[in-house]
């Protein structure tokens, strides 16, 4: 009785690779991308599985990926409510994948399956973390390109980690590493900065940069402007997170000087039996209104996204809802 309970109740083994990959309306991409996958994979002899989320797809891709799991059991699919973007479509892959070796990558096929194990084998050199690097870009130059080129410079000089290509979804992560990152808006992009604070060693590989040939894409340059907001969070994230009087004391400062400066030269004029709200009632407002305002404003814009963090990692919160799980008969479990 003990021994045939004891072969019952063993959980089932973990795979040790997981690969995870976020889909939205991409049903002509699915199958290849798929068979792929699992071509580069069994030629390594590797224990994997492959970990689909479904971001509220409007076509045929959720048909697809649920026949997909019902013939593969490596294969684990992850129904979203709603469309919650990409970021929130990786975080629910990270929790339902169960790899001590993740590998994130996108569902449009622009990614080679090929080159897995290029990034594979750097982690297995010591990396934590390691990213893709489209060395040889065939997307348009105006629209993809060259704001893609100004948004991973200007991620390099703020964040201090020297990548070449921030924006690729094709990484891949040690599993203790990305447990201890939480991702909130388009901040994907940046976990090898986030990771960096915990002494991540990263590492970058060329890869492959195929064009899309089918569906379309689901980036423009209207992204770029939320890119820059991140940026933005994130450098406040990794120098003042813990120590944000440094930052608001900065500012506070500055304001406080200029608003005493001014304050003292109408002070002066008052002396000299000038009327202040008469003849310098204009410099006062401004000065008043713009001390106040953008003191309130920065502040509060940054206050709120550390406040954000607080109250889903403080609730242990999600900033995703599933419908369902095929493939696998479990709990999500916290990565």
């Amino acid at each position: 009785m003990g021994t045939f309970f004891g072969t019952n109740m063993r959980k089932e083994k973990a795979p040790y690779y997981s690969i995870v990959i976020p889909v939205h309306n991409e049903e002509d991409s699915i199958i290849p991308l798929f068979a792929k996958i699992v071509e580069t994979m069994e030629a390594q002899e590797w224990d994997f599985e492959i970990v689909f989320v479904d971001d509220a797809s409007t076509d045929g891709s959720f048909a697809l990926l649920e026949q997909i799991s019902s013939l593969d059991t490596r294969v684990v699919v992850v129904q979203l409510r709603r469309n919650f973007g990409q970021t929130a479509a990786l975080a629910a892959g990270f929790d339902y994948s169960r790899g001590e070796v993740i590998v994130s990558m996108d569902g449009d096929f622009q990614h080679d399956p090929s080159d897995l194990p290029l990034l594979i084998e750097r982690i297995h050199q010591g990396y934590d973390i390691v990213s893709g690097w489209r060395k040889e870009r065939v997307d348009n130059y105006f629209t993809r390109r060259l704001p893609s080129s100004i948004a991973n410079w200007a991620m390099r000089v703020l964040s201090g980690v020297r990548l070449h290509d921030f924006g690729t979804t094709f990484k891949a992560y040690r599993r203790d590493t990305i447990r201890g990152i939480n991702l909130y808006g388009e901040l994907h992009r940046f976990i090898p900065a986030l990771a960096s604070l915990q002494g991540a060693r990263i590492a970058e590989v060329p890869i492959r940069n195929t064009v899309r040939n089918t569906g379309r894409s689901h980036y423009g340059l209207g992204r770029t402007f939320r890119v820059l907001l991140d940026l933005i969070t994130v450098r406040f994230l990794l120098r003042y997170l813990t120590r944000p009087l440094h930052f608001f004391g900065m500012l506070g400062l500055v304001c406080f000087t200029a608003g005493f400066g001014a304050l003292a030269y109408l002070f002066y004029e008052k002396l000299r039996g000038h009327s202040i709200f008469l003849e310098h009632g204009p410099l006062l407002l401004v000065a008043v209104v713009a001390v106040l305002a953008g003191v309130q404003l920065v502040s509060t814009g940054l206050i709120g996204e550390v406040l954000t963090r607080i109250y889903y990692e403080g609730q242990q919160r999600r900033i995703y809802a599933v419908s369902r799980v095929l493939g696998r008969s479990r709990k999500a479990g916290i990565v």
